[in-house]
């Protein structure tokens, strides 16, 4: 997922129309097919590009099956309630080549609908740190209860030059991928809403990242073994986030051989730790004001309905918000089950990714998902997916690199990991 820069070029004139009038052809049987009019709207600059291959999806929400068209003729499909993604692969005018997305999440497509316009964006090169891995499952002890604390976000140089970590902000989203809402004001197309925000502190040049290393940050930088022997060591870490807790009872660790993140926010009084069962988008940013501009300027307060079984209430609720073009690299993550939306702009992540395939599944624990391996460069780079959809960048659960790496219990009875991957698929040829 890329920086993000003149996402308000996507509304803007200039745009070009690549409209698909679907026709009908025959479906699954269940009802009769439907033809839609949908309309691209390329971003601004990209008028005059040929379009050299082009991928329609439809997902329907509710039966699962998915429809995917190479063309914008003859295509049809059930009435009912569609997830949307589009992508193609454009020649600019002086030659070079760009990469085009596009999507929308819960259409409906019926008799007589609405014509359907999807607002493309295009890929741009990332001269930023980026998201390899996010553990956020945790492991258990062999008395079988959970263990927490040795969580962490594994972040990765892609580029070909030194990136400085100075600054960057880990955050993580208020809202939660598996339960969708009415709230106003909407702010997703310009800005994200937040919870948490901790950053690497430096004057700009001290915590250098070569191309092709990571830069891990952990949640409790101490050897996990010790406590649970089904765990792993994260003394190595680069950073670590801390809490000062006000509950005399939940304490956070403060690993002496860890440099603690500057913590700008967070709402919890106690301590943080990524929601272990996934269901949060989580991010990093670079965020051009400082902690204290930033607290006063950028509040978010919103109001939503709240449905239960026990009725519909009116609420209200505040967070922060997160300007878009702050914004270096997001992945959404959730429960296969029960997801319900993207937590961000289609620009910054039109996929998602998950462990776990029901609530509380028991299978998730020992397992994260990370970023796929592209390519080995020349050099013997490794070259990570980018393409701001995380459905395509990441492996869903899959071993977490640090029990790869370490050789540590990859399941509660303690069974070593002997296979160290690239991106938790892909074999590292010994």
């Amino acid at each position: 997922m890329n920086r993000i820069k003149n996402l308000a070029a996507v509304l803007v004139a200039g745009m070009t129309l690549l409209t698909a009038a679907c026709s009908d052809s025959p479906g699954s049987g269940n009802a009769p097919d439907v033809a839609a009019a949908i309309t691209v709207e390329r971003p601004a600059g990209m008028e005059d590009a040929t379009v050299t291959s082009e991928s329609l999806t439809l997902t329907n929400v509710n039966t699962g099956i998915v429809s995917t068209f190479g063309s914008f003729s003859n295509v049809s499909v059930e009435p009912g309630l569609y997830d949307l993604r589009y992508e193609a692969q454009l020649t600019l005018a002086n030659g070079a080549h760009a990469l085009m997305h596009a999507a929308r999440t819960s259409v409906t497509i019926s008799e007589g609908a609405a014509p359907i316009v999807l607002e493309a964006y295009a890929n741009i090169e990332n001269d930023d740190l980026i998201i390899a891995e996010v553990f956020f499952t945790g492991t258990i002890q062999r008395s079988g209860n959970d263990y927490h604390g040795d969580d962490y976000i594994k972040l990765y140089n892609n580029t070909d030059h030194v990136i400085y970590a100075d600054g960057i902000t880990i955050f993580e989203t208020k809202f939660t991928t598996t339960q969708k809402y009415e709230h106003t004001p909407d702010i997703m197309g310009e800005a994200m809403n937040v919870q948490a925000l901790y950053t690497v502190p430096g004057s700009g040049t001290d915590h250098p990242v070569q191309p092709g290393e990571y830069f891990l940050i952990a949640d409790t930088g101490i050897d996990h073994r010790v406590a649970n022997p089904n765990s792993f060591d994260l003394r190595h870490a680069d950073f670590e986030w801390y809490d000062v807790s006000t509950k005399p009872g939940n304490l956070d660790i403060d690993g002496p051989d860890v440099p603690n993140m500057d913590k700008w926010y967070c709402y919890t009084l106690s301590y943080w730790m990524l929601h272990n069962r996934g269901f949060k988008a989580f991010g990093i940013a670079r965020i051009p004001v400082d902690c204290d501009t930033y607290l006063t300027e950028y509040k978010y307060h919103y109001d939503y309905t709240l449905v239960t079984v026990a009725g519909t209430f009116p609420m209200t609720a505040d967070a922060y918000r997160l300007p878009n073009e702050w914004i270096v690299d997001v992945v959404n993550c959730s429960v296969q089950s029960l997801y319900a939306w993207n937590l961000c702009a289609p620009a910054l992540d039109s996929g998602w990714t998950y462990c776990g395939t029901v609530d509380k599944d028991k299978t998730r624990f020992f397992h994260s998902v990370r970023r796929k391996l592209l390519r080995i460069a020349d050099d013997g780079r490794v070259i990570l997916k980018d393409t701001n959809n995380s459905t395509d960048d990441f492996n869903p659960g899959v071993v977490a690199s640090e029990i790869e790496l370490q050789g540590t219990a990859m399941d509660v009875d303690g069974t070593p990991c002997t296979q160290v991957t690239y991106d938790g698929v892909r074999p590292v040829k010994k």
